[in-house]
């Protein structure tokens, strides 16, 4: 009946909303029991048990043989590992397994049959579960004992699946790749060249107390490409050309060279082609986002449209403002956009909506969220009215960081005096009392500014918050040091006694005083500019974050199953010492222990011609992070910080507001909007509604 159907133009507009909401695509079923499945798909407490099962599938290889469970990776010190017995950590899996499956049926079935032949996304994640569950059973069939386990490095797209602004951000990285590819070459070619000179240059002598530099760097092609490529991570700089050097100093111009056209132009030009073509592509992302977002809130408008309550006018579309609010009471959205929307409805006279005056009300959702700081308490004594002037104008708060800056002045006084001291010989008396005193300091300046905001609007600043919680840790420490050692006096040197020594507690605390001393960047607006930028790139690039985990969480499984027993466990041993006294110098091998004889075995393993394919790992580890993703994230942050800085020029932050941007707002003012015709277009295509018109 009439009723029915307008309940389901009631959901239908309800889902369509929440995916404009969260940039989700309308290509799915919206009969009555689909669009039940599909909010119940993607509420909080479904998504949040999805998110921990990607979250555990990813943690079970800390656990899982080689398990990583030790205090220290030194092995002369280090226990015996915990390994779980056999079927534990694959019991676990194959419930996360159950999940995905549960997950990837869901997604199938809300999207149709016609649309999942088209969606990649969704045959990869069938692809890969399918894959897993062979090597499962296949791992359990040898009884966990195998060494090659293709499902953990299959595990990351998981979470890589999960995230459509992760997908996105990876279709960005896959467009760019070939500008990128262009860029590469040209560094291989670079490299290529001047190991050719390389060679040449270092060739082998009849005096062989002349050929350092060929002995060690340049005795092959494999030796000089693998040289000249870690020169160009400065990795072996001046390393690789002291025996040349030595020489003759003339030698130094091919290093020079290689040096700066490598570094300074070609590395260069790679994170300017990365900027330019990257951030083209992000922009056509963000702008395909907005689309989303269009086109769910006019399909909304679309459905509303039709309700039987809806006025007949065969030339425009209206919507009645009572099944909008009837609408928005049940979308799960933001308060802030909820109730500015409503109350825009409540301010507009009329009962219809228009398609546009319908597209306008929900452009609240593209606004900046802005944070409006509570009001100061309003005290009648004139007395008080004064006090509040004083203690909350900012030269106070300037106060507060000339008296911090004498703090940590005085630290630095007292820990230079006791460096070269043995700790038999400190006398904590000076340090214990200057740090009493200033702690007092910060207390009073606490209360005082609580005195003058008021305890709402003291703690609605983060810079307050992060203020008063370190002054808090400050003080209990402070009251603990005096419980346990009493207060400070001359010779106050006292044993061990508890949890801490006054010396670790007198360091504990100084450090705090040091981390406080942070809390002057608020007040020099060019550093708060720099560290708002990487505040926004930590909250709003999750994705590339999430990326980055992908990347690490898979070379680090495929490294761990290629060079398995290739590193063996080691003591400092004649033996031991003797085997590496070839290729090592003893006392650099027994001065630097980790450093040097992972390099000596590194140096070892590549003399093995079966391990010389190991470069190939770790090249390939150096192009995908330092080269690539390096460059990407220096490219992001230059985008958010010329944009911060524009609209610094533009219009100066107010004292009481905080606007907070996200990635999508970040280009809001070069996005395109669509035309009504493509909007039409596009829900004409819909796969599984029907339009009236």
């Amino acid at each position: 009946g009439a009723g029915a159907d307008n309940d389901l133009y009631i959901n239908q507009a309800i889902v369509f909303i929440e995916d404009a909401i969260q940039y989700r695509s309308i290509n799915h079923r919206v009969d009555s029991k689909s669009l039940w499945l599909y909010r119940w798909y993607y509420s909080r407490t479904c998504q949040w048990i999805l998110s921990l099962t990607i979250t555990i599938i990813l943690a079970l290889a800390f656990f899982e043989n080689p398990s990583s469970l030790t205090v220290t990776s030194d092995v002369r010190y280090r226990l015996p590992a915990w390994n779980p017995p056999c079927g534990l950590t694959e019991s676990i899996e194959l419930l996360c397994f159950l999940v995905f499956m549960v997950d990837v049926s869901v997604k199938s079935y809300l999207v149709g049959w016609e649309e999942f032949w088209k969606n990649k996304w969704l045959m990869a994640y069938i692809l890969t579960l399918i894959v897993s569950l062979t090597d499962w059973i296949v791992s359990l069939s040898f009884l966990c004992k195998e060494d090659v386990r293709i499902r953990r490095i299959l595990r990351p797209f998981f979470l890589l699946q999960n995230s459509s602004m992760m997908k996105k951000t990876l279709k960005s990285i896959n467009s760019t790749l070939p500008e990128m590819a262009s860029v590469v070459l040209l560094l291989a070619v670079h490299l290529s060249l001047f190991t050719m000179f390389a060679m040449l240059l270092f060739a082998r002598t009849k005096d062989g107390q002349q050929d350092k530099e060929w002995v060690v760097y340049f005795r092959n092609l494999p030796d000089s490409l693998t040289s000249l490529l870690v020169l160009l991570t400065t990795a072996n700089n001046p390393d690789v050309m002291i025996p040349a050097y030595s020489k003759n100093r003339a030698y130094s111009i091919f290093f020079i060279l290689f040096t700066v056209l490598g570094n300074l132009f070609l590395m260069n030009l790679l994170t300017a082609i990365i900027y330019n073509q990257f951030r083209g592509y992000l922009l056509k992302s963000v702008q395909s986002s907005l689309f989303r977002r269009r086109l769910g809130i006019r399909a909304a408008f679309e459905v509303l449209s039709s309700l039987k309550e809806a006025p007949a006018n065969t030339q425009q579309s209206y919507v009645n403002t009572g099944a909008l609010q009837q609408v928005l009471q049940k979308v799960e959205m933001d308060s802030r956009c909820k109730q500015a929307i409503m109350r825009s409805l409540k301010v507009c006279s009329c009962d219809q909506l228009s398609a546009a005056q319908f597209q306008k009300l929900f452009e609240e959702l593209d606004k900046d969220a802005i944070k409006q700081h509570p009001p100061s308490p309003e005290y009648q004594s004139r007395f008080m009215q004064k006090m509040q002037f004083a203690f909350g104008h900012p030269y106070f708060g300037y106060l507060g960081n000339v008296v911090a800056l004498a703090n940590i002045v005085s630290i630095c006084v007292v820990l230079v005096m006791d460096a070269d001291k043995q700790p038999s010989e400190r006398d904590d008396f000076f340090l214990g009392a200057i740090n009493c005193f200033f702690i007092l300091c910060y207390l009073l300046e606490m209360l005082l500014k609580i005195l003058a905001m008021g305890l709402k609007r003291y703690l609605s600043y983060p810079s307050n918050r992060f203020d008063g919680l370190l002054t808090v840790i400050l003080l209990v420490l402070e009251i603990a040091t005096f419980a346990v050692y009493g207060f400070p006096h001359p010779g106050w040197r006292p044993e061990f006694i508890g949890l801490l020594s006054l010396w670790d507690m007198v360091r504990l605390g100084n450090m705090l005083i040091v981390f406080r001393f942070l809390r002057i960047i608020p007040n020099m607006k060019f550093m708060a500019l720099v560290v708002t930028t990487l505040l926004d790139l930590v909250k709003n690039l999750r994705a590339f974050a999430g990326i980055l985990v992908v990347v690490f969480y898979a070379f680090a499984i495929t490294g761990i199953m290629l060079f398995k027993g290739a590193v063996i466990s080691i003591y400092i041993k004649k033996v031991v010492v003797l085997s590496f006294k070839e290729k090592c110098d003893f006392m650099a091998l027994f001065g630097y222990f980790q450093a040097e004889v992972f390099y000596c075995l590194l140096c070892l393993l590549s003399v093995n011609l079966i391990y010389r394919w190991a470069k190939i790992y770790f090249v390939a580890w150096w192009l995908i992070s330092s080269v690539i993703w390096v460059n990407l994230f220096v490219a992001l942050l230059l985008e958010n910080f010329i944009h911060k800085w524009d609209r610094r020029c533009h219009r100066e932050p107010l004292s009481d507001i905080e606007y907070q941007r996200t990635v999508e707002l970040m280009f809001r003012d070069v996005l395109e909007e669509p035309t009504e015709e493509e909007l039409m277009e596009k829900l004409h295509q819909h796969p599984h509604l029907q339009l009236c018109r």
